[in-house]
């Protein structure tokens, strides 16, 4: 990605407790994202909230859950989001329960790479 670009947010909303297998399912998105090549990823870890079930999962320092709203952002160029998207649409689709993808054009305004270690 170049400063001053167009690029694609995909925005995955689940649950911490989803997994793929028996790794957090948040996780797997990340590493399936970084092998795809996608510019970066952010795993955003909510307090409060609910989806299509209407339950609200929040997260208070008096209470140990593990069931708290996941967003799982990637970005990159659109034709390789939409790859992505439907690589990992199939584990979406098995999941037990409901999750929320949406996707959004993104001016990327600057861009710098770290030096990877």
């Amino acid at each position: 990605m170049d400063k001053h670009s167009r690029a694609t947010l995909l925005r995955i909303f689940i649950s911490s407790s989803d997994k793929d297998g028996h790794q957090p399912l948040y996780e797997s998105l990340v590493f399936k994202a970084r092998d795809a090549g996608l510019a970066g990823a952010t795993v955003l870890r909510g307090s409060l909230g609910y989806g299509a079930s209407s339950v609200i999962h929040s997260y208070k320092f008096w209470e140990v859950t593990e069931k708290v709203p996941v967003v799982v952002e990637v970005v990159d160029q659109k034709d390789k989001i939409d790859a992505f998207f439907h690589s990992i649409k199939p584990l979406l689709e098995e999941m037990r329960y409901g999750c929320l993808v949406m996707c959004e054009d993104v001016d990327v305004l600057f861009h710098k790479s770290g030096n990877r270690k």
